[in-house]
């Protein structure tokens, strides 16, 4: 298809990568001259780069339309008012980029589309007859995000497909959902990157329920929670877990003395008792109110849950000054006589009975703590952070615990956005009827910093053939005329049969050609030098071989050809 010289090629290959690049991925897409900072969080991408990100974006392509999705493109400036209308003009928070236009008109640099196309939806479908409908684009988002990292795994501009379904009722949307699931794994296997699919907290987008597609790798900064004898999986901001037998005991009400115990673990030790029969309180704002939360000493709180089950929009955790303005003792604080509008229990220390919680007065406990006789909850709700070990609420194995990126994110919006932005549709009835929706996202940058991560090794990148920027690397060795004139040749036969081609012009020793060979990571490289060519002979190496292959110089096309076709089998 096209020959690309080094010695004018864009960018250049660096020995080191920047002390600040702490993944693997990060420091070969700056070695290789691929990617370049321009601020934190936003970067260029040049040549090699946007070549691999544009086979990305065509596989995406494929997948979409084949699960029946269309391409369309919609603006990345958007009215604030769509925001304002569907709610999540404050909720979604600073992440937000706001703007004033020329009329003092407040505009938003779009991080998501779900209100433009919901407000596309009530302008341009009218009908059942109009549905389903199923849309895609490929296009820049804006995040302000307080701590991009990772290089391309979490930045402030990028690229992302998103895709939005409509349907006329659950049963149609799942087919939708089941297709698109399905596309998904065919984009990360066709770009080399192994997921996992896992259950997910639908966070800022909502919607009743969502899954991500998680690449696993310690450079991830998702924990995931997988339990390997059912495989149910869950981000841990998500996942459940069961709590085991109930621990607590009968009796009455019982005053100790605990002088200087402020923490479970000094407490069980203090009491010689295990820490699942005593009560944890965790002191929460959310949405701006004091919460008190009760759990079992031996579980932590999971503040996502927490704020998923008050349906609320911001948490912390409570300054110290804020708890004594509460009138809550830090240390010494049980739920009894506390407003039960503010307590939220998770069910562990309901269904415990008698279990051993704070007195309410600084260097006190009480034995026989009991829910329903001496404290009630407004909420009951799994608030509890599934840990490794614990045990499966499925099939009761032991759960294990792995970083990971995600890569990608479905989500089951129902009405979430047509309901509040009157986005309708004439039923057969003739009655108005609210769509159901769907919408489903893959960051394009971040899935290549994950192809990278998969597929490395010490010397540089392993590009998967499907979105190598180039398929073929010539190495000439020796400035001989022969030696031009055979790299002309090769040249010129490849990129005859579409291949990518690119050719180290440079003059330069050939340890640092094969170095900035392996480190651009092409799948197929060919050194063409004066030596072999006086036997007629050229060398084929392919990226992860540990020996390269001799041929002769008029089978270089067919053995080049061959090569490339095993890595497609």
């Amino acid at each position: 298809m096209s020959v690309t010289r080094m010695s004018a090629l864009f960018g250049r290959t660096l020995r080191e990568a920047p002390a600040d690049a702490d993944s693997a991925n990060h420091q070969l897409l700056l070695r290789s001259g691929l990617i370049v900072q321009l601020a934190a969080g936003v970067y260029s991408f040049l040549p090699p780069a946007w070549r691999t990100l544009l086979k990305i974006e065509q596989i995406i392509r494929e997948e979409m339309e084949a699960a029946g999705s269309q391409e369309m493109r919609m603006p990345a400036i958007q009215p604030r008012e769509l925001w304002e209308e569907s709610g999540r003009a404050d909720s979604y928070g600073p992440v937000l980029f706001n703007l004033k236009d020329r009329r003092d008109r407040t505009m938003v640099l779009a991080p998501t589309h779900e209100e433009s196309v919901t407000d596309l939806f009530r302008k341009v479908v009218q009908s059942y007859r109009d549905m389903p409908q199923s849309v895609f684009q490929m296009q820049t988002k804006f995040r302000d995000e307080p701590r991009p990292r990772g290089g391309l795994v979490r930045v402030r501009e990028f690229i992302m497909k998103d895709a939005y379904t409509f349907d006329v009722d659950d049963d149609a949307f799942q087919l939708n959902y089941l297709a698109m699931r399905q596309a998904y794994y065919n984009v990360f296997e066709r770009c080399g990157v192994p997921v996992v699919a896992v259950q997910a907290d639908s966070g800022a987008i909502g919607g009743k329920q969502s899954e991500e597609f998680i690449f696993l790798t310690e450079i991830g900064e998702d924990n995931i929670i997988l339990c390997p004898s059912c495989a149910y999986a869950a981000n841990q901001e998500r996942a459940e877990f069961a709590r085991g037998e109930a621990a607590g005991t009968d009796g009455a009400l019982e005053e100790v003395e605990t002088p200087g115990i402020t923490t479970i673990e000094g407490l069980a030790e203090f009491l010689d008792i295990p820490a699942e029969t005593t009560a944890k309180a965790a002191f929460f704002l959310v949405d701006g109110e004091p919460t008190f939360a009760v759990i079992r000493g031996d579980l932590e709180v999971n503040e996502l849950k927490l704020m998923n089950a008050l349906d609320a929009s911001e948490i912390r955790s409570l300054l110290p000054e804020e708890v004594e303005k509460a009138g809550w003792v830090a240390g010494y604080a049980s739920p009894i006589s506390v407003d039960p509008v503010r307590v939220v229990a998770d069910p562990s220390v309901v269904d415990a009975g008698g279990l051993v919680a704070g007195a309410n007065r600084e260097g006190f406990h009480l034995h026989n703590v009991t829910y329903g006789r001496d404290w009630t909850a407004r909420t009951i709700a799994d608030i509890g952070m599934a840990q490794p070990g614990d045990s499966c609420a499925q099939c009761g194995g032991d759960l294990e615990m792995h970083r990971g990126i995600e890569l990608g994110h479905i989500f089951k919006l129902g009405t979430r956005y047509a309901e509040p932005m009157d986005a309708t549709f004439l039923d057969s009835d003739g009655e108005r009827r609210t769509p159901i929706m769907g919408c489903y996202g893959i960051g394009v940058e971040r899935l290549m910093a994950a192809v990278v991560q998969a597929n490395h090794d010490e010397q540089g990148i392993i590009w998967p053939r499907s979105v190598a920027p180039f398929d073929v690397h010539i190495v000439p060795l020796g400035g001989s005329g022969d030696v031009a004139s055979a790299v002309s040749e090769v040249e010129s036969a490849l990129s005859g049969k579409g291949l990518n081609v690119l050719t180290d012009d440079r003059e330069e020793r050939a340890g640092v050609k094969f170095n900035d060979a392996d480190l651009l990571g092409a799948p197929l490289r060919i050194t063409i030098g004066a030596r072999g060519l006086k036997q007629g002979q050229i060398e084929l190496k392919l990226r992860w071989d540990a020996e390269a292959t001799s041929v002769p110089l008029g089978d270089a096309v067919a053995s080049a050809e061959d090569a490339l076709a095993s890595l497609d089998r």
